[in-house]
């Protein structure tokens, strides 16, 4: 992996991982802090989950 896309890796996941945690909180409401750490954790699973996913769905 290049310096580039291990770049542009980052930036997909991070793109994917604030996506889906504004998503969680926009359907959860008002949430406590473990809440929050919860929703972060589980969106950053969903991400690399989903980046895996482009990239199978790519090599086709």
């Amino acid at each position: 992996m290049t310096g580039r896309t291990a770049l542009v890796a980052t930036a997909e996941l991070i793109t994917w991982w604030a996506g889906l945690t504004l998503l969680w909180l926009v359907l959860i409401g008002p949430v406590d802090t473990l809440e929050r750490v919860v929703g972060a954790s589980a969106a950053a699973v969903g991400a690399l989950a989903a980046r895996a996913g482009r990239r199978e769905v790519g090599r086709r």
